[in-house]
């Protein structure tokens, strides 16, 4: 066969593999997921490698880095698929200063954070926050107020579980307290006494539609078909607390959020009071950072906050969300685009979605 006609064969069925635009793109979400070799170098390289571009008649693709080396081909100096992807490495640092903030008593500071995992402090800091939707010391609030709120359960005393929980003392406990919980921790350790949240159920055209308020901003919107068992859903999260019917100022609040799920385009400018694990802070943060009329895999999430291999728990952070349409966990599909777990049922969550497409 002619030389040149052989060439243009073997550069047409690389140009029509829909990895070779991939590769061209140099798009470095698809590391990881398939090599390519350039037999005119002898080396495989990651999709988002630098280097100069090869010519389509020389490249092959792999499914994994062992396949190209018992091809024949070796790693590239420059993109060194043979190790792990500069994503990776930061996932697993970031994972690594999480362990630690997980088992601190007292958090480290940020500088010395960032020296136990081996980068410069403000690499770090913007990595972190990247990967996790938090900052370093969010992360470590976060988690704290975790430690508070399970100890707060246990122990015999609220004292006993502000040390418990790693405060030094009564008084910076209680400075932070309002913000770790949404109300002091006595009242949280008796189920909410005495907190005071207002409420109201309101229609839209998903139905019947909760919002709860307490004094640090919206800490409910509940979706169904029947207000009372919405009411009761509010009731059970809020056991002890005085709930307290909505005025007219309150369906105000109950009116803008209505308005959001009709036209998410006009955004929610309330202020949100978001309670939850440091894990589920997380996962949230990644959901809100996911544009109206967009979706995202659970698997795609589960990257996106440092944690691969927790996707069943990205699963359980969506159900536990208890704030409807504000913290979108409607826009996270499976991994292939079909819609399933929504708690508020899945036609809900696609109705969510057209309007959001049509925004």
């Amino acid at each position: 066969m002619n030389t040149s006609i052989k060439k243009a064969q073997l550069a047409a069925v690389t140009v029509n593999d829909p990895r070779w635009a991939v590769v061209q793109a140099r798009n470095p979400e698809a590391d990881g997921q398939f090599f390519y070799s350039v037999k005119s170098t002898g080396v495989y390289c990651r999709p988002s490698c630098a280097a100069r571009p090869a010519n389509p008649e020389n490249v092959q693709f792999h499914a994994t880095r062992e396949d190209a080396e018992r091809a024949g081909f070796r790693p590239c100096l420059r993109c060194k698929p043979d190790q792990p992807s500069l994503a990776e490495q930061h996932a697993a640092k970031v994972t690594q200063a999480c362990r630690v903030l997980d088992n601190a008593e007292q958090a480290p500071s940020l500088e010395a954070l960032a020296k136990q995992v081996g980068m410069s402090t403000y690499h770090f800091h913007r990595v972190f926050k990247a990967i996790t939707g938090l900052t370093p010391k969010g992360y470590a609030d976060a988690q704290r107020a975790q430690r508070v709120r399970d100890q707060l359960g246990r122990s015999e005393s609220v004292t006993e579980a502000i040390y418990d929980a790693g405060f030094n003392s009564n008084g910076r406990f209680y400075e932070a307290s309002n913000q770790l919980l949404g109300m002091t921790p006595s009242k949280y350790r008796a189920g909410g006494v005495n907190t005071q949240i207002r409420f109201a159920v309101g229609e839209c055209s998903l139905g019947s539609i909760l919002v709860a308020q307490s004094e640090r901003g919206v800490c409910a919107i509940l979706l169904g078909d029947d207000p009372d068992l919405l009411v009761r859903d509010l009731q059970d999260r809020f056991p002890h607390a005085t709930l307290i019917g909505g005025d007219s100022d309150f369906e105000q609040v109950v009116a803008k959020v209505v308005g959001f799920v009709e036209a998410p385009a006009i955004g929610l400018d309330l202020p949100l009071d978001v309670r939850g694990t440091a894990f589920q802070q997380r996962v949230w943060q990644a959901l809100r950072d996911i544009p109206p009329g967009s979706t995202a895999s659970y698997t795609e999430i589960a990257l996106r906050i440092g944690s691969p291999s927790a996707v069943r728990a990205v699963a359980g952070a969506c159900a536990a969300n208890a704030l409807a349409v504000a913290i979108p966990c409607h826009r996270v599909v499976r991994n292939d685009g079909g819609l399933s777990g929504y708690r508020w049922g899945v036609e809900r969550k696609r109705a969510l979605l057209n309007l959001e497409a049509h925004a």
